[in-house]
């Protein structure tokens, strides 16, 4: 279910956001088609900053436009970085409401809406995320207090317009001078709660279901689908279909069938993973490993996961941990293999980097 929210009365939906396809050419394809290509922005998991891998971001170019899956640390310079244009930026989807996965999202609008050239954007973006979660799980532990007690879980719209409300003196300035404008009049949101057949909730956050719609345009067609996360909700996972293949963004997720469920035959699946040893080794206290495994998916379980969904390939995101000091690179792909072989998993497994580039296409068929 969605819940639109515009952030400011000049904001309007995009041109043909919410438009019917428009009819596909003999093959499966419309006249004018111009590929699918994944981006993976950012690959770092968790909030600590770090110099040899950028914060959680990934994101599609179909047709020429761009949509963005979370804006973790150093979105923007990496969509830059990456050679996007930003007048092509359409809409970003989020799949939680974690810093990691945040950070940057105001950036996007406050550094670029209204600016003239390839480092900014004219027309308002669409904003998907999670609504409010509702309520907070018990607590606070003793010691500690909620911030913002009177609304401690603000949703998508209400973090966009308190980011906004925050840099009012900025803005307003830039008004003054003529050279602005309120950065509301360039997003409408658009809030995510999973449909109340689900049975979903604060204490229920990932309850086995179908996915179930967020938007369709000329470009994709997106679905979701909760995915348990601890306390967190609405924590989603995205699945995004176009007319080269289809790509599946699994957010912060521990094991679960909702996941290969909404992965079914994907021609790539972004997953999420921790590497259990690599996160013991690093001294953590017993009850942060414990909870890291509790919230995450171990990237010995990724091969099976490939064979329940059908992916034809994984790629690693959101890795943890991401400091190539603690664990390099080489030893990440050599757990990813040891999964697929003890799972006979037939795809492939690739760890992925910041600024990598993967074609979106789908398997040729013989004869």
């Amino acid at each position: 279910m969605l819940r639109t929210a515009v952030l400011g009365g000049g904001a309007a939906a995009l041109a043909g956001l919410a438009s019917p396809a428009a009819q596909a050419a003999p093959g499966g394809r419309r006249p004018g088609h111009r590929g699918t290509e994944l981006f993976l922005l950012g690959t770092a998991a968790g909030p600590p900053p770090l110099a040899a891998r950028t914060g959680i971001a990934s994101a599609l170019v179909v047709n020429g436009r761009t949509y963005v899956i979370d804006a973790g640390r150093a979105a923007v310079t990496q969509f830059m970085r990456a050679g996007l244009s930003m007048p092509s930026l359409t809409a970003i989807f989020v799949t939680h409401l974690h810093a990691d996965h945040t950070v940057d999202l105001f950036s996007f609008p406050l550094l670029s809406a209204g600016v003239v050239g390839a480092q900014g954007f004219q027309k308002p973006i669409e904003v998907y995320g999670p609504g409010s979660a509702g309520r907070l799980p018990a607590g606070p532990p003793p010691g500690s207090h909620w911030v913002q007690a009177d609304d401690p879980v603000p949703g998508v719209a209400e973090l966009l317009r308190l980011s906004n409300a925050a840099f009012a003196y900025s803005t307003n300035g830039f008004i003054a001078e003529h050279m602005g404008s309120d950065m509301a009049d360039y997003l409408q949101v658009h809030e995510i709660q999973p449909p109340a057949s689900a049975g979903a909730g604060a204490s229920a956050t990932a309850p086995e279901m179908v996915p179930f719609p967020v938007m369709e345009n000329d470009d994709l067609k997106v679905t979701a689908i909760l995915v348990p996360h601890g306390p967190v909700f609405p924590a989603l996972a995205y699945r995004i279909e176009t007319e080269d293949g289809v790509i599946v963004f699994s957010g912060d997720t521990a094991r679960t069938p909702n996941l290969p469920r909404l992965a079914d035959g994907a021609d790539i699946l972004v997953h999420e993973a921790y590497h259990r040893d690599a996160v013991a080794a690093i001294g953590y206290p017993p009850a942060v490993v414990d909870h890291i495994g509790a919230v995450h998916t171990e990237v010995g379980d990724l091969g099976a996961i490939g064979v329940e969904s059908g992916a034809r390939q994984i790629v690693i995101s959101h890795i943890t941990p991401a400091d190539p000091s603690v664990l390099s690179d080489a030893a990440w792909q050599r757990a990813a293999d040891r999964s697929a072989q003890k799972a006979r998993y037939r795809g492939r497994i690739t760890l992925g980097n910041d600024l990598d580039r993967f074609p979106v296409a789908k398997p040729k068929t013989g004869r």
